[in-house]
């Protein structure tokens, strides 16, 4: 049975080991590391940290991190969605990434981001499930391994929160 809850330290292990998968497809993020413990929690905004478990076993996890230190954006965050690669397929994604998008209304947050890498077509198509659409395309935002990538840029505004 799956189930959706927030994360607590004590799912880092799992959480670090389902980031390495992603790393691992170099379609995921430009970083190449997992970051430590003390790394990882200063990046990601703490009321909106959501585990997936699978009949107690961390399937996946989904988390928001600041696009930026300004108070006039403090409402905007950017999405980070991973699932463990024995649980793709299934609809986890789907479901961490609404469960998040409920949580970081509730949490007062008005625009949701995501960068993700054209060759990535299954997690742009579970964002446009979820209500993101396509904003533009960055053009060589980056390097991994020595070459340039584009990033498709994507973003949801809420229906509830920011409206006025």
């Amino acid at each position: 049975m799956l189930r959706i809850r927030p994360f607590n330290s004590e799912d880092f292990k799992a959480v670090s080991n389902i980031y390495r998968q992603g790393l691992d497809t170099k379609k995921a993020t430009f970083e190449t590391e997992v970051p430590d413990w003390e790394s990882w929690n200063k990046k990601y905004i703490k009321c909106c940290r959501l585990i997936a478990s699978y009949n107690d076993q961390i399937a996946g996890f989904a988390v928001i991190s600041a696009v930026s230190n300004r108070l006039v954006y403090k409402g905007v965050a950017e999405v980070s969605v991973y699932v463990h690669n024995e649980f793709w397929n299934k609809g986890i994604g789907t479901k961490l990434l609404d469960a998040l998008i409920s949580e970081s209304e509730a949490n007062e947050f008005w625009t949701l981001q995501a960068s993700i890498f054209p060759e990535n077509s299954s997690s742009i198509r579970m964002h446009e499930n979820c209500g993101f659409r396509i904003v533009g395309i960055r053009e060589k935002i980056g390097k991994l391994d020595g070459k340039w990538y584009n990033n498709i840029l994507m973003e949801r505004r809420s229906k509830t929160v920011g409206t006025i």
